[in-house]
């Protein structure tokens, strides 16, 4: 895929010899959300959740001149009101100094586009609340910010104990 904004940019499907340069992006993303204490996968583990037996998410890579800048990673996940599936953006990350080039546009439009041709009902996404650079940017897509949805997570010790209940 090429932007009409960057006509160097090339966005493809992520493959397994590119899970390195995705760990690399996911570090990346990690450091500017300031989570990177939560970055506790490997290489190895990403490759077998992207390309095992059972994928359970999908990946592409946007390419600035052969060099990886930014990516999105996302899954299915269903409405039972639309009674469709959608797609769950779980991130989108373009390096620092190439934002502002219409990489993230069009990172989101490729999942836009990939959810329509697959039957999708919606595409879906979290956004942390400081994050109001982001927060406008999805805005100007056309996103609506639903705060009346809380994301609710279970991890860790609380998940397993769930094996006690």
């Amino acid at each position: 895929m090429t932007s009409a904004t960057h006509p160097t940019l090339d966005i493809r499907p992520a493959t397994p010899a590119r899970v390195p340069a995705l760990v690399t992006l996911i570090q990346a993303l990690a450091a500017y959300e300031q989570l990177s204490h939560e970055v506790t996968g490997t290489a190895d583990d990403l490759a077998a959740a992207l390309f095992g037996p059972r994928p359970y998410a999908e990946a592409a890579l946007a390419w600035v001149d052969d060099q990886p800048v930014g990516m999105v990673l996302f899954f299915y996940n269903f409405s039972t009101f639309l009674m469709k599936p959608g797609l769950y953006l779980e991130d989108i990350f373009v390096q620092p100094d190439h934002r502002g080039q219409g990489i993230g546009k069009a990172l989101l439009v490729y999942l836009g586009k990939l959810a329509l041709a697959r039957g999708c009902g919606r595409l879906d996404w979290s956004v942390l609340d400081w994050n109001t650079p982001a927060i406008e940017f999805y805005q100007r897509m056309g996103a609506e910010i639903k705060p009346e949805w809380q994301l609710c997570r279970v991890t860790g010790d609380a998940l397993a104990a769930f094996n006690d209940l």
